[in-house]
């Protein structure tokens, strides 16, 4: 009985290690949240492995489908990286969708500062890309300054600066940007010398996808290997005990929306350079709202933002094809991709509460 008691503490079960392990642990969240959702499609009387099927052929069906897709994870990518700065720092920015439409917004300004002129198209574009990243910045530090000083929540704070950034945009596009003869809340179309060059045939620009590459390996290599990733990881697990060791979280908290807004705005940027050619209202795209969603199931982990992020643009493009093939709303990728989220929270959270128990037998 002895030999038994000593031996019981150390033994895993193997539903233990299965709910523990975080790789068995995600693969347990993905699986329940394709049961989940196939329950709804059988409720409205479809056939699940057909909706999947459709949604997977809806994205990767041809070439031109599969650069539809590339195009629209690269500014998901880059706002998704710009939130990984704030996540590490224990921070919400929602207002991330109006930096955005911020970035956008100075990234036409410029080019119509300079349309007209002789300056070289690619001069401007990049003026236009760092004034896009400039308003981006702005539009978060705002945020990041009401938290710090104001003691606004900077969920209050983000979704407040939406709302402006969101009225701007309407009266610029409504008002003196409205083109003559237009009232579809839309600029007019850009000249062609201020666009990113794209692949023929298609709207994939491969100086953005080089930029979204560029950026994951830039904000990879920030958080995970220079002091400045280890501290805005240290305030994030405990801002008070960071403090009291000497590190200045204010001005941690302040960079981490700084760096957010950069990439936000980036994603403004070129939406109007890369991809729309046009400043119209919700040029975001809901990237920012869908990048908190990646960013919560990345847990902080640049490198695994790109597939997620790849993956729930596959969902979301392939979903366009349920209302010709099957009749259903396409708005059921909506539903998949929080579900995924849902899931994946409840199992981590499973999973630390297994591995807080088996400790605690352990060490009774």
């Amino acid at each position: 009985m002895e030999k038994d008691k000593t031996k019981n503490p150390n033994q895993n079960s193997f539903l233990t290690t299965l709910l523990t392990n975080r790789f068995s642990s995600l693969t347990l969240a993905v699986l329940f949240a394709l049961v989940f959702t196939s329950l709804l499609i059988w409720i409205m009387k479809a056939n699940p492995i057909r909706v999947f099927d459709v949604i997977i052929t809806g994205a990767f069906s041809s070439v031109d489908v599969a650069t539809q897709v590339l195009q629209a994870w690269v500014p998901l990518l880059l706002a998704s990286l710009g939130l990984m700065f704030t996540f590490t720092a224990g921070l919400w920015n929602i207002g991330v969708e109006g930096q955005i439409e911020m970035g956008a917004i100075f990234a036409y300004g410029v080019i119509r500062i300079f349309d007209g002129t002789e300056t070289s198209g690619v001069i401007v574009i990049i003026l236009s890309i760092l004034a896009g990243i400039l308003g981006g910045a702005i539009w978060a530090v705002l945020v990041g300054l009401l938290k710090n000083f104001g003691g606004v929540n900077e969920i209050f704070g983000g979704l407040g600066f939406n709302f402006i950034a969101d009225a701007v945009m309407l009266f610029l596009v409504y008002g003196p940007w409205k083109p003559e003869g237009v009232a579809n809340g839309s600029t007019k179309m850009l000249a062609t010398q201020y666009w990113l060059p794209q692949v023929h045939g298609t709207y994939l620009s491969l100086w953005a996808l080089g930029i979204a590459i560029v950026g994951l390996i830039i904000v990879t290599v920030i958080l995970q290997g220079t002091y400045f990733g280890l501290k805005l990881k240290a305030v994030g697990k405990n801002n008070k005990s960071s403090f009291l060791l000497g590190i200045p979280t204010n001005r941690y908290m302040l960079m981490s929306f700084l760096l957010c807004g950069v990439f936000a705005g980036l994603t403004g940027a070129l939406q109007v350079t890369g991809f729309n050619h046009v400043l119209r209202n919700n040029i975001s795209g809901g990237y920012g709202y869908l990048g908190l969603m990646v960013g919560m199931l990345a847990n902080i982990q640049p490198l695994i933002t790109a597939p997620i992020a790849l993956v729930f643009i596959a969902i979301s493009k392939g979903a366009a094809s349920l209302g010709i093939d099957l009749k259903l709303d396409s708005n059921l990728a909506g539903v998949i991709q929080g579900a995924l989220v849902i899931f994946v929270l409840i199992m981590d959270g499973v999973r630390r509460q297994v591995i807080k128990l088996t400790k605690g037998v352990q060490n009774g």
